[in-house]
């Protein structure tokens, strides 16, 4: 599960070589969170020393960082879903929008799920052969992994729910889960991507399990190859990041999702994003879609 700390510091968009080198609509969006810098419990988590790190700033920049804070407060908490297949922008995009709406808890459903596999449990090697597979898991157990998640102290601010729900049945127990706590959702972003364009996207992803950072080998590579840019910790290449895997997954994630799609649009909440723009333009698509709603 990826909890975002609270008000972590602005992922930064890339410079404008990062930027035009990804103009390719063929391109996936480099990961924004593995050059930004770690702030408290992320310095933590990430192995930076979180007093060193306050060391280095201004007093000024400290103060601006203190009275964002103060302002953040007096917002509501918002609620937010990403759909979009694999490889779509979800997890690049969910850092700055967790930053721009004041510290929501990011819940990739992915990353819980990947979670239970390390563990190594029963429930662990059968989903660990369900993913590798291609395949979906099962509503009960995702509506039980969703429900904690966003019963979680961390995410008292409002959550981004991304990977979940997949099917309208899923979206329906959401509503009545909000429901119960008298909340709702306050948009659904949708990132439409050309099935032809996510296959390089997948196969050359590397990620950083522990901070869920993501690379890309050819399009955003790390600094040193293997290597996650902050700790140096080794980079994986998950399982089911294959092109076998990914067609098995599209298929079924068209099948499933497109009704969920088709229900967020009839309560009007939905927001179509065009994903295969450069990074900074998909952002400034996320950014006016929840604009109106901070």
């Amino acid at each position: 599960m990826v909890l975002t700390p609270p008000l972590p510091p602005l992922p930064p968009l890339p410079s404008s070589s990062s930027s035009s080198s990804s103009s390719s609509s063929s391109s996936p969006p480099p990961s924004t969170s593995a050059s930004s810098a770690p702030m408290g419990d992320e310095a933590k988590s990430s192995g930076v020393d979180p007093k060193l790190f306050l060391d280095s700033l201004s007093t000024q920049s400290l103060l601006e960082e203190l009275n964002r804070r103060v302002e953040c407060g007096k917002k509501a908490p918002r609620r937010y879903i990403l759909i979009g297949p694999p490889g779509s922008g979800k997890g690049t995009h969910a850092p700055r929008l967790a930053y721009e709406q004041c510290g929501l808890c990011h819940l990739s459903t992915g990353d819980i799920l990947r979670n239970v596999v390390a563990s190594g449990s029963d429930l662990g090697k059968k989903l660990k052969a369900t993913m590798d597979a291609g395949g979906l898991v099962d509503d009960p157990t995702m509506i039980e992994v969703v429900k904690t998640g966003i019963s979680n102290p961390k995410c008292t601010r409002g959550f981004i729910l991304d990977g979940f729900p997949r099917t309208v049945a899923q979206a329906e127990k959401l509503d009545l889960m909000l429901g119960e706590s008298k909340t709702k959702l306050d948009g659904v972003i949708n990132f439409k991507v050309d099935d032809k364009l996510l296959v390089d996207r997948i196969v050359g992803r590397r990620v950083h399990p522990a901070s869920g950072r993501s690379y890309h080998v050819k399009f955003a590579p790390p600094k040193v190859e293997g290597k996650d840019d902050i700790t140096g910790e080794p980079l994986v290449h998950r399982s089911d990041d294959t092109a076998e895997a990914l067609n098995k997954r599209l298929g079924k994630f068209h099948a499933e999702t497109q009704p969920v799609i088709n229900y967020y649009g009839t309560k009007g909440i939905l927001n179509n994003i065009n994903g295969d723009a450069p990074l900074a333009k998909v952002w400034e698509q996320v950014a006016a879609a929840t604009a109106a709603k901070k």
